[in-house]
């Protein structure tokens, strides 16, 4: 299989920095100090046990959730210190793929792929039609505008998530584990797909997903969140060569599990 690193390309400037992040609900833990960094045209895979607080991170990242203590800067801006009007501004410049699909189910899909762009506002009908059908003909759906979601299989409706994401010419996406659900082959068109897309518009993603193995199609590095904290930062191949118990075995335990 493929893989990619950001070594490969030139990364450029921060787009995505967390200092000191602390995070509570109630009297658990989430996030204890977490410190990330990402930089323009990279995809990592963020990847943890289950309830390490992944989803959680997203939320905090676009401004959805607010930590308890720590900086959050956003392509430039520090959250804190934006208002309300500041922080859609900033949602504007970023894409989210949810896990669930999030599609409108009284929408056709064209219509689907179209709400951002409408929210953002200042295009023609024109316009926005033209750019719906663009992004779903990349994403391999081109004769599907019209249909409603019901009519979608899962990895379709995945698909479509996609394009959605990527209709307002995002600077940064985050995908909340866009192959949940599938089966491994179109797991393997999905993670493939994001790397096309990335590819095609200098965007930065931070993907989201348990699949380590069939995620090295899309990603340059990865960052193991473990502890409430950033256990791991590096590629595939750092964390198959590390000595540290807990980051071996994670990936040799998803890379045995796929063989």
């Amino acid at each position: 299989m493929s893989e990619h690193h950001g070594t490969e390309r030139e990364l450029g400037e921060v787009v995505l920095r967390v200092t000191g992040l602390v995070k509570w609900f109630g009297e658990v833990c989430v996030f204890d100090g977490l410190d990330f960094e990402m930089r323009a045209n990279e995809i990592v895979g963020l990847i943890g046990p289950g309830g390490v607080g992944k989803s959680v991170f997203v939320k905090l990242c676009c401004g959805l959730m607010a930590p308890d203590a720590g900086r959050i800067e956003l392509l430039g801006q520090d959250l804190a210190q934006t208002t309300e009007q500041e922080k859609q501004a900033l949602r504007e410049r970023v894409g989210l793929v949810f896990q669930n699909y999030a599609l409108f189910d009284f929408m056709t899909v064209g219509d689907n792929v179209a709400f951002p762009m409408r929210q953002r506002g200042g295009f023609s009908d024109e316009q926005v039609a033209a750019k719906v059908q663009e992004r779903l003909a990349e994403v391999d759906l081109p004769k599907v505008r019209h249909l409603m979601p019901g009519e979608l299989s899962g990895g379709m409706k995945k698909r479509v998530g996609l394009a959605r994401a990527n209709i307002n010419d995002p600077e940064l996406i985050f995908f909340d584990d866009p192959t949940a659900g599938l089966d491994p082959v179109t797991s393997s068109k999905i993670f493939n797909l994001i790397r096309k897309t990335q590819e095609q518009r200098n965007s930065t993603c931070l993907v989201i997903s348990h699949d380590i193995d069939r995620m090295r199609a899309a990603c340059d590095r990865y960052v193991l969140l473990y502890a409430a904290r950033v256990h791991f930062a590096g590629t595939a191949e750092q964390a198959l060569a590390s000595r540290d118990s807990i980051v071996h075995e994670f990936f040799q335990r998803d890379k045995e599990v796929h063989s």
